[in-house]
């Protein structure tokens, strides 16, 4: 436990060796075989998921991140105990999932993209009631709470619809809503910008990086969107054959891993190709238009003002940019 900002800092989440196999019957293909496996089946082992070792304090937003297919949905389900592990030692907000699940589901909550929570013949509203009462939820505190949510998502204009009738961004900002109403301290967000818009996506983001910093919420988040990522985390949690890989914050992962820097420069005037190879010796030229040059440099400080210097001093700049690869071919480079 330690202090930050004048606030306590805990350990909320710890898994320790997390692992899940799943047994899955072997088809026999000829008649005899099959009538044998009848008496006698035969089962192969699949890893899911394999000793995990992860820790997660107080208000953190991480992304936890595997390729597809990976066991990312599987091990969110076993830490909400939506699934049994095979062998485990989890403890989330001091209580055990397998043990103490009642008592847990008052405090976390989990969205999958791919899985609606909403009755899909009643309304948002009558939904967002009924998990009131699910919750335990005083009648004023729910009216200031759900007031509160549907303000900051947008969604009284189709809070009346039946939930099959919405569209998926509008059933998206309504799921997220729905896993709010009981304030829990951490969220479980599998996928959950998922088909949605741009607009939607930003809003979505904006709001859950409001609940974290207001209401001290802890996210954990899946995401295949690496706007997302780079968005709402905070730290970057990559695994790769059940094993964490990089365990640290964006800025460190930006840091040691971006190996490159693309400079976009147009010039007030026409340029000479000539001039301007001279000048460029030992720089890659991506492009070179006349008044219009993109280079690809080495991520060092150093290098890139000797550049912007040296073309500076001989042509005037009507713009420049400066980009770096996406955090997605970052995270590629581990795989």
């Amino acid at each position: 436990m330690v202090y930050k900002n004048n606030n306590f800092i805990m350990t909320q989440i710890q898994i320790q060796n997390l692992e899940k196999v799943f047994k899955v019957e072997l088809k026999k293909t000829w008649f005899k075989n099959r009538i044998k496996s009848i008496f006698k089946p035969e089962y192969k082992e699949i890893k899911a998921v394999s000793w995990i070792n992860l820790s997660i304090n107080t208000w953190e937003k991480i992304a936890f991140l595997w390729p597809n297919w990976a066991g990312k949905s599987t091990t969110i389900k076993m830490l909400t105990w939506i699934l049994s592990e095979t062998s485990w030692v989890i403890d989330i907000l001091w209580l055990n999932p397998s043990k103490d699940r009642e008592k847990l589901v008052y405090k976390v909550w989990a969205v999958f993209g791919q899985t609606s929570r909403l009755w899909y013949h009643l309304t948002a509203k009558d939904t967002f009631e009924l998990f009131s009462k699910i919750f335990d939820i005083e009648k004023d505190e729910y009216e200031k709470r759900i007031n509160y949510l549907i303000k900051e998502f947008e969604i009284e204009e189709f809070l009346n619809s039946p939930v099959r009738k919405l569209s998926l961004w509008q059933r998206m900002r309504c799921e997220v809503v729905a896993s709010l109403i009981h304030n829990p301290k951490i969220l479980f967000l599998d996928e959950p910008t998922i088909w949605l818009d741009m607009i939607a996506k930003q809003k979505l983001r904006d709001v859950i990086n409001k609940i974290n910093k207001e209401e001290k919420t802890t996210i954990f988040l899946t995401s295949h969107d690496i706007w997302d990522i780079e968005e709402i985390c905070d730290r970057v949690v990559i695994i790769n054959y059940w094993k964490i890989i990089y365990d640290w914050n964006i800025k460190e992962l930006k840091k040691n891993h971006i190996k490159t820097k693309i400079i976009k420069v147009k010039f007030e005037k026409l340029v000479g190709n000539e001039n301007l190879r001279s000048l460029l010796e030992n720089v890659k030229i991506l492009k070179n238009l006349w008044n219009y040059l993109e280079l690809e440099i080495k991520n060092d400080k150093e290098e890139l003002t000797k550049i912007l210097q040296t073309l500076s001093t001989k042509y005037p700049f009507e713009d420049i940019n400066i980009t770096e690869p996406d955090m997605e071919d970052i995270i590629k480079t581990f795989y």
